[in-house]
């Protein structure tokens, strides 16, 4: 049933990180720590981490420069760049099988864009999980236009980059909803004037989620 707020919605912006992409931060968390990286909660957790994954989602820094500081924090400057990016990598479970049939049925009915930050060696990762797995060359087939964080050199939370996606496409905020299942991105969403909700369930149930908020 159609709810007063998905009434108006006419402009759908996907995350992709457990929105879409099934990722699992423990997992990354446990590969990183026995790189020997000590403070791993610290370091890179859900909702706060290193400066140095902020800078490699905005590419303020290369994957090279990612590496260097990883070998520092973990002491170990033989950590060759294979093993780094495994770890790193490691955090990417699964992409359920009809999702991306979710995301086309969506694409009929709403405008429907794609934001995440990201990274190039996550990009490059997930880039090539989507050849192997379902033949597609990208996740633009699925949406109207995707925007990756490193190549906008902007990121989540921050209303610049929603109100990039806003401009780009001459969205009206009141009729777009932005998802994600990040509290604190939704936060920088409400103040760009976008609608959001909170995905709070696993990747498989997306198209359950969409239904029963009345969007399919």
């Amino acid at each position: 049933m159609e709810t007063v707020l998905t009434q108006k919605i006419k402009n759908i912006i996907f995350d992709y990180g457990n929105v879409i992409f099934e990722i699992d931060f423990k997992k990354a968390q446990n590969a990183l720590a026995q790189l020997g990286i000590p403070n791993i909660e610290a370091f890179f957790g859900h909702k706060g981490h290193n400066d140095l994954f902020s800078q490699l989602e905005t590419g303020s820094i290369t994957p090279t420069q990612f590496r260097t500081g990883i070998r520092e924090a973990a002491s170990n400057a033989s950590l060759t760049d294979e093993e780094i990016d495994t770890a790193w990598n490691s955090i990417f479970v699964d992409i359920p099988e009809d999702v991306n049939e979710t995301l086309l049925e969506a694409k009929v009915k709403y405008r429907t864009f794609l934001l995440s930050n990201t990274n190039e060696i996550h990009y490059n990762y997930f880039t090539d999980y989507i050849k192997k797995k379902f033949g597609m060359e990208s996740n633009d087939q699925l949406f109207e236009k995707v925007y990756y964080s490193q190549q906008m050199l902007l990121r989540k939370p921050d209303v610049e980059i929603f109100q990039k996606v806003i401009d780009d496409n001459n969205l009206i905020p009141e009729e777009t909803l932005f998802i994600d299942d990040s509290p604190q991105h939704l936060v920088g969403a409400q103040k760009a004037g976008l609608n959001v909700l909170l995905m709070d369930r696993h990747p498989k149930e997306l198209k359950a989620f969409l239904v029963d908020h009345g969007l399919l």
